[in-house]
């Protein structure tokens, strides 16, 4: 997917208890297509777990540089898929019976 990077953000000079709330708030005011570069002092694969729990099928993860004292990755905001507005396969929920 080809995304524009619209926001960058350096979370070094973040204090590490509000990093990831201010990630989310970032990565949540994104367009879809739209990417957040995010640089930090250590591999973020925590949070792309949290990512994963809050936002499944809705991003894309790269990493763009992978240490050792400098990672940056970019996380772009895919859109929602079809089958993730719905509440089952049977259209809203009421299957067939």
């Amino acid at each position: 997917m080809s995304s524009l990077v619209s926001t960058r953000l350096d979370v070094r000079e973040i204090t590490p208890r509000e990093r990831h709330t201010t990630i989310f708030k970032a990565f949540e005011g994104l367009q879809v297509a739209e990417a957040l570069e995010l640089v930090n002092d250590h591999d973020p694969m925590p949070l792309r777990f949290q990512f994963k729990d809050r936002f499944p099928d809705r991003f894309e993860w790269i990493y763009l540089e992978s240490g050792p004292t400098l990672w940056r990755v970019q996380i772009t905001k895919l859109p929602e898929s079809t089958a993730a507005r719905n509440d089952s396969c049977c259209s809203g929920g009421a299957c067939c019976g």
